[in-house]
């Protein structure tokens, strides 16, 4: 589809050659001779970019300008001038001119002018894709109960300054709690930081919180802004704060008390404002009583709390999550979008899932790559996911016989069970596991791939 640009010029030898050009490069153009009638055809047909003449009979150029920005914050609009003053130039610039092409009129300025301008837009363009896509990716999915009141919750907290500490176990998306809190605060349009505490070792944690001052310790080339600093006047994320050292703890604990910051090695202390939110999926009363976590930064931190429930609470869910997963992961990768039958859905909906949604999610797109046919079937589960030990639907974790249409279908679902249970005991390390099952490396791998078993991640 081709772009739309609008010209606005009172000439009509400047209309007709400028639109000339511009369709002979492949645009569609509109071409009329005035202020007003500019405004009006902008308003009906928005053109993605906008030629307008500086002197016109009427409202002039810079005026038109004023009222189209008005009308478009986002318009982009290159200004013609038969003798483009710097008070002109400077004027147009402030209105949020693109840029200001002089007359008589260059071709080769006005395409450079005209590609600039069209790779703004797609640049633009891209950025708001993204920006939605991260959105629509941080959708918290899900019409149970649970879920519902953890959305209201999210509401009512997000616009005030309070400090949330959010707890749940692995995989249930308390990093999507924490975003959706951000993004419905005042501190919206200004920097999300997270910290995983449990992915940065001990000795560095102060150094990535607090920030540093070159020559501090080995390896300090230079001084460096900490996480506070980096998520002044918006939102800084702690996630797996129960993993913090007790020495980060105290500092942290100071921070939120005065809103100051010094960087390690230095001396000049440094005025953050900073909404802290915090995720764990330690019970921190028990890290308290084991003397692991301040009892003081507990209470700092748990100012509002919110428990983010696991998948085996939110059951009729699932569906909805397998949906939204199979839709974002086939458009993410290219592959065509699947279907799930009822049988299929019913045995994804009776299995456990200790991963909770993250594993439901690699579970989805384990599927969408290698299920058989058009349809997600009930076999495809059985053959690519299997059963667990502690399945809603079984005691055995194969679910009751009459699931299995054959011998040689139980049999695979039972294989299957029994390598995986192998490989968690062995810490999925295949030839302690092949030697213990006394089986060859090579069958193991085979039976692997044939499962499609593999580590899960996060």
């Amino acid at each position: 589809m081709s772009r739309r640009v609008l010209i606005v010029d009172d000439e009509p030898g400047i209309r007709a050659a400028l639109a000339q050009l511009l369709e002979f490069e492949g645009y569609d153009v509109k071409a009329v001779a005035s202020g007003h009638e500019g405004l009006a055809t902008y308003e009906a047909w928005r053109p993605q970019l906008t030629f307008l003449d500086v002197k016109m009979e009427g409202i002039d150029g810079l005026e038109t300008l004023k009222r189209l920005r008005s009308l478009d914050p986002a318009a982009v609009v290159v200004m013609i001038s038969g003798h483009a003053t710097v008070k002109d130039a400077v004027a147009a610039t402030q209105l949020g001119a693109y840029d200001i092409l002089e007359k008589p009129l260059d071709t080769d300025r006005i395409l450079v002018t005209l590609r600039n301008a069209i790779g703004h837009l797609d640049l633009r363009e891209e950025n708001a894709r993204l920006r939605q896509r991260v959105e629509r990716h941080g959708e918290i999915v899900g019409a149970s109960a649970g879920i519902r009141a953890l959305v209201e919750q999210i509401a009512r907290v997000a616009p005030t300054p309070a400090r949330v500490l959010i707890t749940g176990e692995n995989g249930t998306g308390k990093e999507l709690v924490a975003r959706a809190l951000h993004r419905q605060s005042p501190r919206a349009k200004q920097p999300f930081v997270e910290v995983n505490c449990a992915a940065i070792p001990s000795e560095l944690i102060e150094s990535e919180l607090f920030g540093h001052m070159k020559g501090s310790f080995t390896g300090a080339v230079q001084d460096r802004a900490g996480k506070f600093e980096q998520a002044d006047g918006g939102t800084l994320f702690l996630d797996e704060i129960g993993d913090m050292s007790p020495s980060a703890q105290a500092k942290v604990l100071r921070v939120l008390q005065e809103g100051e910051v010094t960087r390690i090695g230095g001396n000049k202390v440094r005025k953050v404002d900073v909404r802290v939110l915090a995720a764990t999926n330690k019970r921190l009363e028990g890290e308290i009583a084991a003397g692991r976590f301040r009892e003081d930064l507990y209470y700092r931190l748990n100012v509002v709390p919110m428990v983010v429930p696991p998948l085996r609470e939110r059951r009729e869910d699932i569906p909805m999550l397998v949906e939204h997963f199979l839709q974002r992961l086939a458009q993410e990768s290219g592959l065509p979008p699947r279907q799930v039958d009822d049988a299929a859905m019913d045995r994804l909906s009776a299995l456990d899932w200790p991963g909770n949604v993250r594993e439901l999610r690699n579970t989805v797109e384990r599927l969408l790559i290698l299920a058989a046919g058009p349809r997600i079937q009930r076999s495809d589960v059985d053959r690519l996911v299997g059963a667990r030990a502690g399945d809603a639907s079984s005691e055995t974790g194969l679910g009751t016989f009459e699931h299995f249409a054959t011998y040689e279908e139980f049999k695979l679902a039972a294989e299957r069970a029994f390598l995986e249970a192998k490989l968690k005991a062995h810490d999925w390390n295949v030839a302690e596991t092949a030697r213990a099952i006394d089986m060859p490396r090579s069958n193991l791998y085979k039976k692997l791939e044939r499962h499609g078993l593999a580590r899960e991640q996060g």
